[in-house]
């Protein structure tokens, strides 16, 4: 396996957004355009035809509905966990992956 990315090259914008989705227990004020901004980043993102948003990061690629509201649902926030702790991020990479 190749090295755990590392989150110098994200600004503090991009590693509170990041701290938030880790944060225990899940906030419900992450904004989607936040998360959106944060994996633009860090992943492949498309937006398909219907509004919905293919996010391909590493091995994994999950698609994203844009929230009704401002802020991203508690499943999304699973699956963003998930997924960004599959690339090496997060707190389950090491503390050092999240903010400063």
């Amino acid at each position: 396996m190749s090295s755990m990315p590392s989150s110098d090259h994200l600004s503090s914008h991009h590693r509170n957004t990041l701290t938030a989705i880790f944060q225990h227990p899940a906030g419900h004020n992450i904004e989607w355009h936040s998360v959106l901004s944060l994996l633009q980043a860090v992943a492949t993102v498309t937006e398909r035809h219907d509004g919905k948003y293919v996010v391909v990061l590493g091995t994994e690629t999950e698609t994203f509905d844009v929230p009704r509201d401002k802020d991203i649902d508690a499943q999304q926030v699973v699956d963003l966990r998930k997924m960004l702790s599959n690339a090496g991020y997060g707190s389950e990479a090491g503390d050092s992956k999240v903010g400063t």
